[in-house]
């Protein structure tokens, strides 16, 4: 992990919400963001924010997230999501995180991720794996 990885550090992400990110079981005219979609982009883009001040064969991966969805976003609206670190405590990192579609701020959230070594973390699932006998 480098040194530029700091309290403050910020991105910008849109997403177009388009019919994989919406929920179905309302029908069609109530085709809305669906609330596991809009973490999955909050998870893609606080680890956009990491991989940039990560070193080769680092990665991250999400250990929490506490999510106050607000409001309805519409099929074919764009969300823009900001993510802020607020903590980098050794290996574990925090975010605040808003998201808004125009109209509305759609959700607030804290967001956790942990940094990780790929080839470590390859090693220990593979145990797992065994373990399990999986593989």
């Amino acid at each position: 992990m480098k040194a530029s990885l700091q309290t403050g550090a910020s991105i910008s992400r849109e997403y177009l919400v388009d019919r994989e990110r919406t929920i179905g079981f309302m029908g069609e005219s109530a085709r809305v963001y669906a609330t596991p979609m809009l973490v999955r982009d909050i998870e893609m883009t606080c680890r956009d924010l990491l991989l940039q001040h990560l070193d080769e064969g680092e990665d991250s991966v999400g250990t929490r997230v506490e999510i106050d969805h607000l409001a309805a976003t519409l099929l074919g609206m764009t969300v823009s999501i900001e993510a802020r670190v607020s903590a980098v405590e050794g290996r574990a990192v925090s975010f605040e995180v808003s998201a808004s579609d125009g109209i509305d701020t759609i959700c607030r959230c804290r967001h956790n991720r942990f940094v990780v070594d790929v080839k470590t973390t390859e090693a220990r699932l593979m145990a797992k794996a065994r373990k399990a006998g999986l593989g």
